[in-house]
This record gives structure tokens, C-alpha cells and sequence, in this order.
């Protein structure tokens, strides 16, 4: 089994188009409208779909808004250096909601950014 891809739903794709893709850095992989169903799906990430988890951006065409709910957590995004990232992000228009800084009781360096949905995204700071 692999991780294949978190599903978010956006109210405005090409907004979430522009976030993820001008300012996160992410590739449209795939994408395709389903009139019938009146949705379109949108695939975005790093890489191609056979090796890497992508995101799949959900448009509802008759739904304006969405409850975000208290259950969801966030995404994260392993960056090498997340005080650069901060300032790439707010260079290109993003939202930067919790600064570079390490976490609470610890020593990891993390940022949180916004999409335009209000969906959390942690950068982590990955030497990998």
C-alpha cells in the first residue's frame, strides 16, 4: 500500500490553483471537469502521481462556502529552510499565519501558511 492523495475542498479553483501552484511551488499533475456531476477535480504536487502523495483540489460548482470543521489538522510541507520559505510565501501573495520559529517545547523550526479556503499548511523545516 502508498499514500496516494488528501482530498481538500476548495470553494474557488483557481484561487487554490494560484496558492498552491504560484506560491507553494506545486504542478497542475492533472485535471478534468465532470459537468454530469457538476465538479471538477484538480491535481497538484511535487511530482508525478506514481511516486509522490499529490493533493486532489475538489471544486463543487453550486457550493459557495464549506465548514472547515475542528477535526481537520493540516499539511505539511517539508522545507530546508522555513525562514526562507516564510518570506518566498508572503513575496508571492501567500499568507504566512504563524511565523518561523520553533515549535512549542521543542527545537523544530515550523511556519503555518494559508490557503485561500483557510486551510492550514505547516512548513518543516527537512534536512532530509
Amino acid at each position: 500500500m502508498r499514500m496516494m492523495h488528501t482530498m481538500l475542498r476548495v470553494t474557488d479553483l483557481e484561487a487554490s490553483l494560484g496558492f498552491y501552484c504560484d506560491v507553494l511551488g506545486m504542478q497542475v499533475l492533472r485535471r478534468r471537469d465532470f459537468p454530469q456531476g457538476r465538479f471538477t477535480l484538480a491535481f497538484v504536487g511535487y511530482g508525478p502521481e506514481a511516486g509522490n502523495t499529490v493533493l486532489e483540489l475538489t471544486h463543487n460548482w453550486d457550493t459557495n462556502s464549506y465548514d472547515l470543521g475542528d477535526a481537520y489538522g493540516h499539511i505539511a510541507l517539508g522545507v530546508p529552510d522555513v525562514y526562507k520559505a516564510c518570506d518566498e510565501v508572503r513575496a508571492r501573495g501567500g499568507k504566512v499565519v504563524r511565523d518561523a520559529g520553533p515549535m512549542k517545547g521543542g527545537t523544530h523550526v515550523i511556519a503555518f501558511v494559508e490557503d485561500p479556503d483557510g486551510y492550514k499548511i505547516e512548513l518543516v523545516e527537512d534536512h532530509a
